[in-house]
Order: C-alpha cells, then structure tokens, then sequence
C-alpha cells in the first residue's frame, strides 16, 4: 500500500545520528526507525533508541545484518566516518545488494546530493553522499548564482561552535575541505572551489554561520539576488532554521584593477557575498547546533523522497 512506510536503520549512534533518529520518528512521513546501530554499548544514543523501543546493537553493521529486522530494511543512513563508510557500504551490500543507503560522512561512494540542488538527478542511486554540513548550507547559494551567470570560483567558511563538532566530525576535518571543495565545483557549478571550516570556542557557543563567495561573470544583480532568495526558501522548507543573515553584496571587480585568486589567476568580474546563518531545530543538541541540524535535515529530506518514489512504484 502506499500509505505504508519503509523501515530504516542507522549507523553511527552519535550526536548526527541520534538527531537524526529523533527527526524520523517525529517528521517522517514515509520513513520508520527499525534499527540503531553503534560501536560502543554505553552510548547514550543506543540507550536512548532501546528506550524509544527501537531495536539496537553495539557489533556494528555485521551486528546490524543479525537482527531478525534486517531483512526488512530498505534505508541505511550511515553516521560514522569517512573510513568506516568503506568498509560499511561494502559489507551491507554483500548481504543485500539492493538496499539503499544515505551517506552522512564525506567518503563520497556515491554521488554528491544537495537536495534543493540535484536530488531527481539521483532518486535511484543505491548510495547518495550528502557531502558536508557546510556543503548544505552553502553549495545551494553557489549553484544560485550559476544559474545566473558563469561561476568562476567559490569560496565558502562554514563557522560552527566547537561544541557541536563530536568525534566524527572532527576526525573528518581534512576529508570536509576536499570534499565539500569538490562538491562546490560537481554540484554548485563553479569552475574552481575552497572550503574553509572554523571550530569557534567561544562560549556561550554560537549558531552556525556561513559566508559564500563567488567570483562570476558580470550579470543582473536583480537577477541573482532573486535566485538566492528562491533558493533559501526552498531549503527553509526542510531546515525551518535556514536564513539569510543580511542582504546579498555585490562588487564589481574591474578590469583595470583585478583581483589575483589563488588557482584562478587575474580576475574581473562581479563578485556576490551570501551571508547565512543555520539555527537547529534542538532535537537533540541545543538550537546552535545548526550543522547537525542541517545534515540530519536534508539527509531525511532525501530518504523521504526517495521512499515515496518507491512507494508510488510499489503502489501502482
């Protein structure tokens, strides 16, 4: 039927994937936690899933492919690490080749989704990798402007309290830059991209904060205003925290006094600044928790449509 929702389970029992445990027991539509899967039996998000009645173990994916619930998953979000993800995405589809799964650490199996962005392009990729927090907060506003002008180079900061970056996070710094740098240019459209993040220690901690650069040819400032604007609002529709901060900049590079980008050489142009900031919706760490929100909120917006798709097919 296709009211019926598709079972899913996640890998990686820390602050992403609790979070986003909590999103799809709350909001998912199509979407339903079978089972939570970690490393470390005393870990408050495996305790946290026995208690909500989810079913769990501390033996990893191989402890995953023994409970009697496998067999009826269909979604494996995988909340771990970048070098985890290998060996995970391997060993899942040597006991079910068909099984999809949604890719929250930068390993990049599959392709980069930025839902807003390039979802129906991969509706039926059996692994989607959801690149960055910074990636999704920012590749939107960069692929903006490419459909308005010609993208040269971008440039993005992801500044997010320390606080919030956990284990995962942290160990996956340097994969951060190169994936989301890349993502930049396979997703956003820019010829040539840079991703710089900032732990910020300060205390109280801060909401996550994002500055977007883009170096393109000169086009309607109107013009390009306005598609950022759509498109924030098409983010805001699945991370209800996303905003613009302030309003979008322009400058004119001339040609008589270019600027000298680093792998681009001398540019002139018109250069567009985005100002964002990401408030989370403190399902499970407080609201300045914005990447975490962000990630766990587009990578549900991205389950959820695949899942429906599948549902409509099986319903019809």
């Amino acid at each position: 039927m296709a009211s019926e929702k598709l079972k899913a389970a996640i890998v990686g029992s820390g602050n992403i994937g609790t979070d986003l445990m909590i999103k799809i027991m709350r909001n998912s539509k199509h979407l339903e936690m079978a089972a939570m899967v970690g490393i470390d039996p005393g870990s408050d998000g495996l305790a946290r899933a026995a208690r909500l009645g989810v079913a769990t173990t501390h033996e990893g994916v191989v402890g995953l492919t023994r409970l009697p619930v496998f067999n009826d998953i269909d979604f494996v979000f995988d909340a771990t690490s970048a070098g985890a993800h290998v060996k995970n995405d391997a060993l899942l589809r040597a006991f079910k080749p068909g099984i999809r799964v949604i890719d929250l650490t930068p390993a990049a199996i599959g392709p980069y989704c930025v839902p807003v962005v390039n979802l129906d392009a991969h509706i039926d990729a059996p692994n989607v990798n959801m690149v960055t927090c910074g990636g999704q907060a920012t590749i939107p506003m960069v692929a903006a402007v490419s459909r308005v002008a010609k993208v040269h180079y971008a440039e993005i900061v992801a500044s997010i309290s320390s606080r919030s970056a956990g284990p995962g996070t942290r160990a996956n710094i340097d994969e951060f830059t190169e994936t989301t740098s890349k993502a930049i240019e396979v997703v956003g459209g820019a010829a040539k991209g840079k991703a710089i993040i900032v732990l910020n220690p300060a205390e109280p901690p801060v909401m996550m904060r994002d500055t977007v650069y883009t170096l393109s040819e000169l086009a309607d400032r109107e013009k390009i205003a306005q598609s950022i604007e759509e498109t924030v609002a098409k983010v805001h529709a699945y991370v209800p925290g996303y905003r613009l901060k302030q309003k979008v900049q322009f400058d004119e590079i001339p040609a008589n006094a270019p600027l000298n980008v680093p792998g681009l050489g001398r540019f002139s142009g018109l250069k567009t600044s985005v100002f964002l900031e990401v408030e989370g919706a403190a399902h499970y760490l407080p609201a300045y928790a914005g990447n975490l929100d962000i990630m766990t909120s587009a990578a549900l917006a991205t389950a959820e449509r695949m899942a429906q798709t599948l549902l409509s097919v099986q319903g019809a």
